[in-house]
């Protein structure tokens, strides 16, 4: 399993990037792994601002279909449009071109209060 390093991760299994005030959000290679082969993204939040552990939308897999709540606090900026056609981008690079939306953050403070790698792991027993 991966699990890149400068990343901040949640207990729902999202992860968030931060570069300059705006952070990539995305699922965990844990969370697509669990979820199994995902077939539609649904978010619909996009250009709305959104408190931290909002939903932004869903996530639709074969066998589920899973809330995807955001990180922290900010306005939806970008949808990864490549998820409408091919949203198994997910399960092949979850944390690369499987990203899933982008905001302007509101509270960067927030960030800290999320899990670190090595915190993620021990909660999934990795």
């Amino acid at each position: 399993m991966n699990f890149p390093s400068g990343l901040k991760y949640t207990k729902e299994h999202e992860w968030i990037k931060v570069e300059g005030g705006i952070a990539t959000i995305g699922v965990t290679d844990f969370a697509q792994k669990e979820l199994g082969d995902i077939v539609y993204m649904d978010v619909n939040s996009l250009g709305k601002t959104l408190a931290q552990d909002e939903i932004f939308g869903t996530v639709e897999a074969v066998k589920t279909v899973s809330d995807l709540f955001t990180p922290a606090s900010g306005e939806v900026i970008e949808f990864n449009d490549k998820l409408n056609s091919t949203p198994e981008l997910v399960n092949n690079d979850p944390y690369g071109d499987g990203w899933i939306i982008k905001i302007k953050l509101s509270n960067a403070s927030e960030i800290e209060s999320l899990m670190s790698v090595e915190t993620y792991k021990t909660l999934i027993g990795a």
